[in-house]
């Protein structure tokens, strides 16, 4: 897959912060050192407005590499992230200095993140979720029944687009969950964004579960669409590995 070129230039596309700027000094080209990325269709990462990108999670380094890809687009990420990262020592002042948004899971607080997150997207800005909450347990590594916070964001800002990512590649050598991390040969990771998700006939709709379900899948079929002309084999056909934390 070729590398098509990028919009972020100086003085070209959306304008970063202070922190943003020592981000970038700091891993931005250590990141294209270590890993070669390819993207795909970029041209359709809207250029300004705001907009929701969803993206199938394959490893613990995603947040790295995606927001590099969002930075080649000429975006600035504004993730929904899980509420232990801002707890980390550096790393949670760091994401907190970004401006990126906290989840508290299963709890009152998550549906306060939706909130500040379609204020972000009315404001203009590029808001960026995993729709499946954490890295895929699917034993074959596709994407995993998603959860139902990016249908509900969707509804909150029904005019703004919901834009489906995939990602593959990385994985094979960055799997945490089997302690596996090799530098050598230096990994190829691939982003393909596909168009907007259709979601029109659930405008207005109440945010039953039924419609939340629906949303939700129609979602997920379109980042896995993605992914799968990654990969170069079909679409698994079906429903989604659903997966549960254990107890």
């Amino acid at each position: 897959m070729a590398r098509l070129p990028k919009r972020r230039r100086i003085g070209r596309g959306e304008r970063m912060n202070a922190v943003w700027w020592l981000v970038c000094a700091l891993l931005y080209v250590p990141v294209g050192v270590v890993f070669k990325l390819r993207y795909r269709g970029v041209d359709r990462v809207p250029e300004r407005g705001g907009a929701i990108m969803v993206i199938n999670h394959v490893s613990h380094v995603d947040p790295v590499l995606i927001t590099r890809f969002v930075i080649d687009a000429g975006r600035v990420p504004r993730f929904l992230a899980k509420e232990s990262i801002f707890r980390v020592p550096v790393v949670g002042a760091v994401v907190r200095a970004l401006r990126q948004v906290p989840v508290r899971r299963g709890t009152a607080d998550a549906q306060q993140a939706l909130v500040t997150a379609a204020e972000a997207v009315r404001a203009g800005q590029f808001v960026v979720l995993h729709p499946e909450g954490t890295v895929t347990r699917d034993p074959q590594w596709w994407p995993m029944a998603g959860k139902s916070g990016a249908a509900r964001l969707a509804l909150l800002v029904p005019d703004a687009p919901v834009i489906p990512v995939g990602q593959w590649g990385v994985q094979e050598q960055f799997d945490l969950y089997h302690k596996r991390v090799r530098l050598i040969p230096r990994p190829r990771h691939a982003i393909s964004v596909g168009e907007p998700v259709d979601l029109s006939e659930f405008r207005d709709a109440p945010p039953t579960p039924e419609t939340l379900r629906a949303m939700t899948d129609l979602i997920m079929r379109a980042i896995r669409d993605q992914v799968a002309e990654l990969r170069g084999e079909p679409a698994p056909t079906g429903e989604f590995f659903h997966w549960r934390r254990p107890e």
